[in-house]
């Protein structure tokens, strides 16, 4: 397991959701925290995508607000880091040992994270963008950012 968990807060689609689960569950990740109206597992569409990954790591559903889990996991350690593009922000590959165990807090589909949850990050990740849209799909993006970040943390000696 990594010293790496995300958190999912209002996803609407529980293929997204999913898709998380099966991505989290192949990279190691300790934990999905899910909120507000992302759907959990029991969701047909959620068991469909994720295809038993749902049972192979470990997830919980926090409650509507994010704020509170944020506030909660920096208790326990964690460095908070919100995945939207800002100015400023690293790149998964960027990150120091000093950052670790990390929360990597997900975006909505439409709206991305919002600003009251950039404010609570201790950081915010970017993924390097080369097109016109600059835009991924969150479960795209959670998987791109995931393996770069279980990457950077093998390579520090973090994760086995």
């Amino acid at each position: 397991m990594h010293p790496l968990v995300v958190v999912v807060p209002d996803i609407r689609s529980a293929y997204n959701v999913g898709s998380i689960f099966r991505t989290a569950d192949s990279a190691g990740l300790r934990h999905v925290y899910l909120c507000g109206f992302t759907p959990t597992p029991e969701h047909r569409g959620v068991a469909k995508t994720a295809l038993g990954a749902q049972d192979a790591v470990g997830w919980s559903h926090e409650g509507a607000e994010v704020l509170p889990l944020i506030e909660r996991l920096k208790g326990e350690g964690y460095t908070v880091a919100a995945l939207e593009i800002t100015p400023g922000a690293l790149a998964p590959d960027e990150i120091a040992a000093e950052h670790a165990p990390l929360a990597l807090v997900l975006g909505n589909e439409v709206h991305g994270v919002p600003d009251d949850v950039l404010a609570a990050a201790d950081l915010h990740l970017a993924l390097p963008q080369y097109g016109i849209k600059a835009s991924l799909n969150v479960s795209v993006a959670f998987g791109i950012a995931a393996y770069g970040l279980v990457g950077r943390m093998r390579a520090l000696g973090l994760a086995g």
